[in-house]
């Protein structure tokens, strides 16, 4: 071997182990910066599905609880509530919920939910966002059969969250993504159909 046989190995010994480190050493370098993209523990929590346990949860009540930051009521309807919601649905507005984005395809029923007896919906007024409060007294000389009041600008729900004519709500309540994981368990924010 040669001399310069010798000194063309050499570099291209050095060549190639060069840029290997090189490589090595710009994915290494990389490793924090593409971390860095994916989102926060924190993040990941608001986004996350919720587990809501209705195993002690009595005909008339209604949880509250929070969901990507945002207000969802889960009732638990009487038979007596589920009766009047089929009383002055002329009063209205969408009361075959036909507004698409409003709920999924499961909840396009007359009770809106996949379970009759349990409503999970969106504690945010359509109208500005307010948070409507239960109202679940029976007053016939009102017209009013229960559900849900606005009491910033007077939006009024039933108890299948369909908005009244003649408020200042477009559209009723959104009924969010869930699906019953068991009898006694709802899982907020994720869904495979009507589970």
């Amino acid at each position: 071997m040669t001399e310069d046989d010798l000194d063309r190995n050499r570099r291209h010994f050095l060549t190639v182990a060069t840029a290997v480190t090189g490589v090595a050493g710009a994915g290494l370098a990389a490793v924090p910066f593409i971390s860095s993209l994916k989102p926060s523990a924190r993040a990941q929590a608001l986004g996350a599905p919720v587990e809501v346990s209705i195993a002690s949860m009595q005909p008339g009540e209604m949880l509250r609880v929070l969901w990507r930051g945002k207000l969802v009521f889960v009732l638990r309807r009487t038979e007596e509530m589920l009766a009047r919601m089929t009383e002055n649905t002329d009063q209205l507005r969408d009361p075959d919920s036909t507004e698409v984005d409003q709920q999924p395809e499961y909840a396009v029923n007359d009770t809106r939910s996949v379970r009759s007896e349990y409503l999970v919906v969106e504690g945010s007024c359509t109208h500005l966002g307010c948070a409507p409060l239960e109202d679940f007294d029976v007053r016939p000389a009102e017209g009013w059969g229960g559900g849900f009041f606005c009491p910033c600008h007077g939006s009024k729900f039933d108890l299948a969250g369909r908005v009244f004519k003649g408020v200042p709500a477009p559209t009723n309540l959104r009924v969010p993504p869930h699906r019953f994981v068991r009898d006694d368990l709802i899982l907020i924010g994720q869904d495979s159909g009507a589970a």
